[in-house]
Formats: C-alpha cells, sequence, structure tokens
C-alpha cells in the first residue's frame, strides 16, 4: 500500500482461500452517511464479492455500520453498492468471469490522496483445500528458516 493511502479494511482472508489472477481499482458509490462511517473504520469485508447486473458492477454483502449521528437520514448496512468502471472494463470482466470457478472479490477500502474511497478489487479462482495445505506447510517452512539463519547469526 502507498503511504498515501488511508486503509478503512482489508479482506485478510482473500489471499488465503483464492488465487488472485489480477486486481483493478474501483470508485465506489455511497452515501454521506456511509462515508462518515467509512472514516471511522467500520466496514467490513468479509464474505462479499461483486456482481454485474443490466450492464453495471455492484458490491454485495459489504457490511458498512449505520453512522451514530445520521438519525433517520442513515443508511441499510448490507445494501447494494455501485462500482464505478468504463464500460470496456466490465465488458472484459464479463467475459472473463462466465468462465468456471472465477469470482470478483474486494480485497480492500481506503481512501486516495484526494480523499475520495476506492475499492481494491480482484478476479480470483477458489483454492482447493490442499492447495491452502501447501501455502501454509511453505509459510511454516519459511519461518523455521528464518528463525535457524536468526540463531546461527
Amino acid at each position: 500500500m502507498k503511504n498515501h493511502q488511508k486503509l478503512i479494511t482489508q479482506n485478510k482472508k482473500a489471499r488465503h482461500e483464492y488465487h488472485i489472477l489480477d486486481t483493478y481499482e474501483a470508485g465506489i458509490v455511497l452515501l454521506g452517511s456511509e462515508v462518515k462511517s467509512c472514516r471511522m473504520g467500520k466496514a467490513n469485508l468479509k464474505d462479499s464479492y461483486a456482481r454485474i447486473e443490466q450492464g453495471e458492477i455492484y458490491l454485495v454483502n459489504v457490511h458498512i455500520s449505520q453512522y451514530p449521528f445520521a438519525n433517520r437520514f442513515n443508511h441499510d448496512p448490507l445494501r447494494k453498492r455501485k462500482l464505478l468502471f468504463h464500460k470496456r472494463e466490465i465488458k472484459k470482466l464479463y467475459g472473463k468471469l462466465r468462465e468456471k470457478g472465477q469470482t470478483f472479490i474486494p480485497l480492500r477500502l481506503y481512501f486516495n490522496q484526494a480523499g475520495k474511497i476506492k475499492a481494491e478489487m480482484a478476479l480470483v479462482k477458489g483454492k482447493k483445500l490442499y492447495d491452502r495445505r501447501a501455502d501454509i506447510r511453505k509459510r511454516d517452512l519459511q519461518r523455521e528458516a528464518e528463525k535457524e539463519h536468526k540463531y546461527k547469526g
């Protein structure tokens, strides 16, 4: 993450459960109370994904908590939120998402240097259980090697 971006939230399980094929940056259409809630860090990307409907891409299952001071003007925490992509990007993604096993998920939400909320999206393919176990084994071996190197040095 670049130092001029302020992280709101990230999907920590995404890199564990999926092979990341490609990443994209998208703007996101939010209400005022949602932006204020994001400034407080009250967003969650767990189990969220993007879906293409009628030529538009929508973010589904992103939980942005209600802003406590918005009273009756508050938002629905789990509403669909539109992602801002160019038409040609949407067409390209539509073709890729029709392939078996591919999904479009958010990796993180952050403020860019202009103060706009952006979503880092990823085209992913689910990992099998044995792939996850192999990743864990590889990480453990790496940790052991670093520990040995530390004691020898």
